[in-house]
């Protein structure tokens, strides 16, 4: 097989989703290593939008005419801008694009930095999807975490977000925290569950490279201890009826998240924004990422012109299986076989090699209609990807 081919992929029937990045933080919290910066003064929201809407005006013809079915707003802390800004950003996502008549708008909001107005004025905006970074109910842990806001900070912006009509509302809840014991964890995800969210991100703190937690790490559980939070919390989460559809993702049924749906499932996506990535299958199949440059004030500078490209990778047919599986894999209960040719533009055999690799180990599910992770592929997902790259 000649892995220096170019992949036939075809970008119509490929779906399209908006990822729009918000860069700016009240103050950076030592465990994120996202591209986030601590706002100093006033934000100069005409400024940034004006740069968004230029960056999407000069990727929107690489879109092909296909219509955006969803848009996340992420960072940074997005709900430091206001209803006003993202109104107006929609508005350009509408015309450079055109938004789908039912696409999923999700915009990600700190618990300290909002109020009723601001959910309301979201609302009214266009946002039908919100996620609330809690992570923590438990006021030493948040302080642990740096986090800006209390426990009862977290309570009143659910009940502040219920009252501007969302009904669609994801919370993120972290476990494994510097010093929590398991009934600690257990007890703040029974308490998050009393909230009623229709979608709940519950994931392990981790100690990422290049933060503050990686120079001085915390106390954290140890292994043994986050198993036994993960095992006993999964069963708690699936007795109260949420699917756990995604490494970290529960949903109640029909209301998984759209969006990141359409990542895992290897679909495209625009990035704008100051270090937002983007994926895109091009008119003749090639597929490419695409990275912007990640400093606000060279974002500003730039943005809309060739310097407000960091950089640009055209995948070839040797990394499609991994990037496929990176994502795929992710998925509890992983895709159709049949989306990777339509996906990627490659023979299903392609895979062959990776598969049997994985079904010899018991970490692919032997269904030969799926390409899903088996129970125990789900515990060594990094493993079971690892068999899907070139070489």
């Amino acid at each position: 097989m000649d892995l220096a081919a170019r992949p036939l992929a075809k970008a119509s029937q490929v779906p399209l989703a908006l990822y729009v990045h918000v860069p700016w933080c009240v103050r950076k919290c030592p465990y994120c290593d996202f591209n986030s910066h601590a706002l100093r003064g006033p934000l100069d929201e005409d400024a940034y939008l004006g740069a968004l809407v230029a960056d999407l005006a000069r990727d929107a013809p690489l879109a092909g005419g296909r219509p955006v079915v969803s848009v996340f707003i992420g960072g940074g802390t997005p709900s430091l801008v206001s209803g006003a800004f993202v109104g107006r950003l929609l508005e350009a996502a509408d015309r450079e694009l055109g938004l789908a008549a039912d696409a999923e708008v999700t915009l990600e909001a700190n618990p300290g930095t909002v109020d009723a107005a601001r959910f309301r004025d979201y609302r009214a905006a266009g946002v039908n999807r919100l996620s609330l970074g809690v992570q923590s109910l438990d006021d030493r842990h948040l302080a642990a975490l740096g986090r800006i806001h209390g426990r009862a900070d977290g309570l009143a912006a659910v009940e502040l977000a219920r009252r501007a009509g969302f009904d669609n509302l994801n919370l993120d809840l972290m476990h494994g925290l510097p010093g929590q014991t398991i009934p600690q964890a257990l007890a703040e995800l029974e308490g998050v569950l009393a909230l009623g969210p229709e979608h709940l991100s519950w994931y392990q703190l981790t100690i990422e490279p290049n933060t503050a937690f990686a120079a001085s790490p915390p106390p954290v559980p140890d292994e043994d201890l986050v198993g036994e939070i993960q095992d006993e919390g999964l069963a708690r989460l699936a007795a109260a009826g949420f699917e756990h559809y995604e490494v970290s993702a529960h949903a109640r049924p029909g209301l998984r998240c759209r969006h990141n749906l359409n990542y895992w499932e290897f679909g495209d996506y625009l990035g704008i924004g100051a270090g937002a990535h983007g994926k895109l299958t091009l008119g003749d199949g090639r597929i490419q990422r695409c990275w912007k440059v990640r400093r606000p004030a060279d974002y500003l500078a730039q943005a809309g012109s060739d310097g407000g490209i960091a950089g640009t990778a055209t995948l070839g047919r040797a990394d499609l299986p991994i990037e496929f599986a990176l994502n795929a894999l992710r998925l509890t209960a992983g895709v159709p076989l049949a989306l990777y040719p339509q996906r990627t533009g490659l023979p299903v055999a392609t895979l062959a090699a990776g598969r049997a690799r994985a079904q010899v180990l018991d970490l692919l599910d032997p269904d030969p209609e799926r390409f899903a992770p088996s129970p125990l592929g789900r515990r060594f997902l990094n493993r079971l990807v690892g068999l899907f790259a070139p070489g």
